[in-house]
């Protein structure tokens, strides 16, 4: 769905701050979502990737980090989901202890995979862990053709991802109702200024659903569509191809106030593999830090010691915020209306 036709010459409007465009400070909630970052490294580098993920990253959580989760998330009743992510967070220290621990609490746990990952040496028992400990896998499927996968995320990639969901499937995922399994469509990079947002939600997953189904005989729960936010990789491809203003202000003339109520940064912390807290993920890669009203910046330490989830009053914004409040909304859980 193009928004806005080809333009013929670089925007250089000036782009609002965006607690400009709030009619009031935005507030956190209670805290009920834990996400943890736990490391760079990763067996894929994805072009689209805000983290900056890859096999040659070797950033990850560290032993005295990851007691330091456990405490919180067995201390914290309020704690109802724990996100976890990377990298492929599969490869990094931490991920089955942390995940072991959350589900005899009862929480949620869902893992963000890449799917790829079942196929390397050391993880090939990935998929049957995952249905024993009735993990929420939420997958990166950039698209449900083959070429627009590949472009994006490295030859070859497309076919392990259907072989690795055909995997799943026949664990239950997908059609087990505590077995969830949902995939994640990026738009692909513009080339150009001829912008456009993400397709409708619904209508994109009963196509994904379709397709899927009728080549693979492919099941899975529901469809995220995401941004790409100016982030990362995002951001340094968009800066090569001269275009970063251009896209900002792209996001920014279709802001929208609805989305605001939904925002994943109002009930969730953003933990990374050094127990920093930020306000959301995008927020952790571009190193802006969640602050309590003192402007003191907060570590899981802290949390611990204050014993408390809920020091931050208000939340820390930037220019590619309207990524996640661009037209439907985006957020780790897809549109947000």
């Amino acid at each position: 769905m193009v928004i806005s036709p080809p333009q013929t010459k670089k925007s250089t409007a000036q782009i609002t701050p965006f607690f400009q465009k709030l009619n009031a400070s935005l507030n956190k909630q209670e805290i009920t979502v834990l996400q943890i970052n736990l490391g760079r490294r990763c067996n894929l580098a994805c072009t689209h990737c805000h983290v900056e993920a890859g096999p040659k990253r070797t950033e990850e959580l560290s032993p005295e980090i990851c007691e330091q989760l456990i405490e919180i998330i067995q201390r914290f009743e309020q704690i109802k989901t724990v996100d976890l992510t990377g990298g492929a967070p599969e490869m990094n220290y931490g991920f089955k202890p942390i995940v072991e621990a959350a589900r005899k609490q009862g929480k949620e746990v869902i893992v963000r995979s890449n799917l790829t990952i079942f196929f390397e040496p050391e993880f090939t028992d990935l998929p049957e862990y995952f249905a024993q400990h009735k993990l929420r896998v939420v997958a990166s499927l950039p698209c449900y053709l083959e070429t627009n996968v590949d472009r994006q995320r490295g030859a070859g990639v497309y076919n392990q991802s259907i072989r690795a969901i055909q995997r799943l499937n026949k664990l239950g995922y997908g059609t087990d109702p505590h077995l969830m399994l949902d995939l994640v469509y990026n738009p692909t990079l513009p080339k150009n200024e001829n912008f456009s947002l993400t397709p409708d939600q619904q209508k994109l997953e009963k196509d994904y659903k379709a397709y899927l189904n009728e080549h693979f005989g492919i099941q899975f729960n529901h469809l995220f569509t995401i941004t790409n936010l100016p982030v990362g990789r995002t951001k340094q491809y968009l800066q090569r191809q001269e275009i970063l203003h251009s896209y900002v202000k792209f996001l920014e003339s279709h802001y929208n106030s609805s989305t605001l109520e939904n925002l994943m940064c109002l009930n969730e912390l953003s933990i990374d593999y050094l127990g920093n807290v930020y306000d959301c993920d995008f927020n952790q890669m571009e190193e802006l830090p969640a602050k309590m009203a003192n402007g003191e910046t907060i570590t899981v330490a802290k949390l611990l010691e204050l014993n408390s989830l809920d020091l931050i009053q208000e939340i820390q914004t930037a220019k590619y915020c309207y990524g996640c409040t661009a037209g439907c909304g985006s957020s780790c859980g897809g549109a947000l209306i």
